[in-house]
Order: structure tokens, then sequence, then C-alpha cells
């Protein structure tokens, strides 16, 4: 039986399952999707596509992990957090400000930005081609001649590297959080 302070086994499984939820979508957007998709459609469609899948995923991950650092703090209290238990806490409360991150500043201004190159490239006739190594030369010459490019260009990629960077700091973090997890299932 479960003391007050201890989670039920029915609250420990729930948050295994919130956890895997958010490393699957967290895998699945970043690494397949993603990848998928670039080889599939032309780059202004792939554009278009994570635009909208974009806030949606980096929503559903902001849920997901409230929900689980909540469930988690509810259950350790910080006064009788051990070691582990705190770099998990820590890793949790690193989760969400990544997330919340990309969900309210990188996501929209890489998309802002993506939005405004993608008109100037429509106009050179460039994006409608399928893959990355396509034209690379027509987007080198564009970027060359056409300074207000080369700073949209420089601006996204500036943010979409810190928001690769966030989403993989949250990959490692819900990764390591859901193995601990799953690790100490065995005390149910």
């Amino acid at each position: 039986m479960a003391t007050e302070a201890e989670p039920t086994d029915l609250i420990k499984v729930l948050h295994l399952l919130v956890l895997s939820f958010s490393w699957g979508m967290q895998v699945w957007v970043s690494f397949i999707a993603g990848f998928a998709l670039v080889w599939q459609v032309s780059l202004h469609t792939f554009g278009l596509v994570q635009s909208k899948l974009f806030p949606v995923y980096f929503y559903c991950l902001l849920g997901s992990n409230v929900v689980s650092l909540a469930v988690y703090a509810v259950y350790h209290p910080r006064e009788l957090l051990d070691w582990h238990e705190s770099v998990q806490m820590m890793l949790y409360f690193v989760v969400l400000i990544m997330t919340g991150l990309n969900s309210q500043w990188f996501g929209p201004a890489v998309t802002d930005v993506m939005l405004q190159m993608r008109e100037i490239e429509k106009e050179h006739g460039l994006g409608g081609q399928i893959g990355m190594g396509s034209q690379k030369e027509a987007y080198t010459k564009l970027k060359e001649q056409d300074p207000k490019y080369r700073a949209y260009r420089s601006t996204f990629s500036r943010y979409h590297g810190l928001s690769s960077l966030c989403n993989l700091i949250g990959i490692i973090c819900t990764t390591v959080n859901l193995v601990y997890t799953a690790l100490k299932l065995s005390t149910i």
C-alpha cells in the first residue's frame, strides 16, 4: 500500500506513459518525419508543413512536460529529495524551459523568417525543388546578390540553430528521465 507521499502503481505507470509519449513525439518529429519529408516534397512545401506541425508539436510537448513535472513534484517533495531525484527534477525543469523557449520564441521566429525568405525565393524561381542539395549555386548567388535575403538567411540560421539546440537538450533530458523512471518501475 502506498503512503501519502508515495505514488500509486497507476500514477507511476501513467507518468511513464506521459514520458514515453513525449519521448516518442520528440524522436518522431525531430529525426524521422523531418528527414523523410525533406526528401519527398519541395522545400517550400517542407517549410509550410513544418510551420504548421511545430506549434502543435511544441505545445503538446509543453503540456506533457507540465504534467510530468507536476506529477514528479507532487510525489517528490523538495525537502525529501535525494541527489538522484534532485537531478531528475532539474531535468524536468530544463526540458520545460527548452520547450517553452521553442513554443514561445524560437519556433514563431523561425516560421516568420522562413516565410519572408520564401517570398524572395519564389521571386527568383527557387524553393520548388525536392531535396536539400539541388540548386545550391542559385541559393548562393541569391544570398550574395540580395542583402535582405542574406540578412533573413542569417537570422533564420541563428533562430533555427537555437531551436534545434533547445530541442536536442529537451530530447536528452526526456530520455534520461524516461530511462530513470523505467528503471524505478521495479518498485511497483
